[in-house]
């Protein structure tokens, strides 16, 4: 039987793994596949830097649309990145009739659903487990292995450098900044870490993941974010003493009146196994009706992990190639004509308990005032910490969780509370989830 032959767009940090991993392991996919594959062209637009993959043997190029254009390419795998050249690229290519491997998670989160659309009037598949969580194969477990379940919720650690800096703050009592700071030093974030700490990259990947889980559209836009920079090391150490870790997780909800689609800072149990996920790992926890909860957990990046679901996407894709285009595995799990255009709940409809710190001035009545605030909003308190005054400043910092209530009730309550006279800074708030 002939190879099929692949082109790759972009030979950088997953580009060069993916060449690696298809070299290294050739027989085995080989055997898995039940065809060879042959890595065809590659194209990217600095051929004279060093790759840290063996290229012999492959065609290689600067013109990424001349690989899109060639009738002898099958599958075209794009590890490019961004919304823009991208879509070019891999519109172009389901034009031509050819499958699409890709790793781009913004491009699938905000143009999935153009491009499925596309690809299914085309007759071809696109392949994105790499889009989320790296090499953990969370698509293909949602997707396939838990088709018989209604899922209930998701709940992911989907951002290593977030987890990265939330571990070294609690394990080692750094401050964000400084943390931050070594992230980027260790390439862990970039020089602009803004899609990593404030929750745009974690949001991509959960409207992935909620669209599979939930038969709904991708609607990345109607995500509520949240970062984790105001985290401060004072509020690590006061979930600790609580019994809780801090967490930046990506949580999807189906609930009687929509689909909650969150990224934010929350506190878990420390009992939990996803609070016990350092560093830059990645985990997704998932709820089935059937089977109950189920972890996930491995690299969420890094060279050859992502390379580990690329590979596969292109070995799901040869065994495909001879499939009737109706009998393959949806996109989105759910067949096109079944998706349901279910609303998100915007953030102020979630009901969710919440982690308070409040500083205030240390005189009499405070307590009081602020527990008058929340019974009015109906939010009842879980427990309370009310620590020794801070040193020089003569402020008392007041800890609260509380029972799940309306953000939107929670939003007053704070509101009246930061216009108390004697409550002298902003109250930090932090969503809690159980997980349970």
């Amino acid at each position: 039987m002939q190879s099929v032959k692949i082109g790759i767009l972009g030979l950088g940090t997953v580009g060069s793994g993916t060449v690696s991993v298809l070299k290294r392991n050739a027989r085995e996919i080989i055997r898995r596949a039940g065809r060879d594959i042959e890595i065809s062209v590659a194209a990217d637009k600095d051929l004279q830097s060093p790759k840290n993959c063996d290229l012999s043997g492959i065609k290689l190029t600067d013109d990424a649309f001349s690989v899109v254009n060639d009738p002898d390419i099958q599958i075209v795998v794009e590890l490019i990145g961004g919304t823009g050249v991208a879509k070019e690229l891999v519109s172009k290519a389901i034009e031509n009739g050819k499958h699409v491997v890709t790793a781009n998670k913004a491009l699938i989160a905000m143009h999935g659903n153009e491009l499925f659309a596309l690809a299914q009037e085309k007759g071809v598949t696109i392949a994105f487990e790499a889009a989320v969580a790296g090499g953990i194969p969370i698509i293909k477990a949602m997707r396939e292995g838990l088709a018989g379940n209604r899922i209930e919720w998701l709940a992911g650690i989907i951002n290593g450098t977030g987890n990265f800096i939330l571990t070294e703050m609690r394990d080692k009592g750094r401050d964000f900044a400084d943390v931050l700071a070594e992230a980027q030093a260790l390439g862990y974030a970039e020089a602009d870490p803004t899609f990593d700490v404030e929750g745009i990259d974690a949001a991509h990947k959960l409207t992935i993941m909620a669209s599979i889980a939930f038969g709904i559209p991708l609607q990345f836009y109607s995500a509520y974010t949240e970062g984790i920079s105001k985290i401060a090391q004072e509020d690590v150490q006061y979930a600790a003493e609580l019994g809780y870790r801090i967490k930046h997780l990506g949580i999807a909800k189906k609930t009687d009146r929509g689909v909650e689609l969150r990224v934010h800072p929350t506190l878990i149990p420390h009992r939990r196994l996803i609070a016990n996920v350092n560093g830059v790992m990645n985990a997704v926890v998932v709820k089935g009706d059937a089977v109950g909860p189920t972890l996930y957990y491995g690299a969420g990046a890094g060279s050859e992990a992502t390379a580990s679901a690329v590979v596969a996407d292109i070995v799901d894709v040869v065994r495909a190639l001879t499939t009737d285009p109706e009998n393959r595995v949806p996109h989105l799990a759910f067949q096109p004509d079944a998706l349901k255009d279910t609303p998100i709940l915007p953030i102020a409809e979630v009901v969710t308990s919440y982690y308070l710190r409040i500083h205030s001035e240390d005189k009499p009545g405070v307590l009081a005032n602020i527990t008058r605030i929340l019974s009015e909003q109906g939010i009842n308190i879980e427990s309370i910490l009310q620590k020794q005054p801070e040193e020089h400043e003569g402020l008392i910092p007041i800890i609260m969780l509380t029972q799940p209530v309306l953000e939107k009730n929670m939003d007053e309550a704070i509101a009246q509370i930061e216009a108390l006279g004697t409550v002298t800074a902003p109250v930090m708030r932090i969503r809690m989830e159980t997980l349970g």
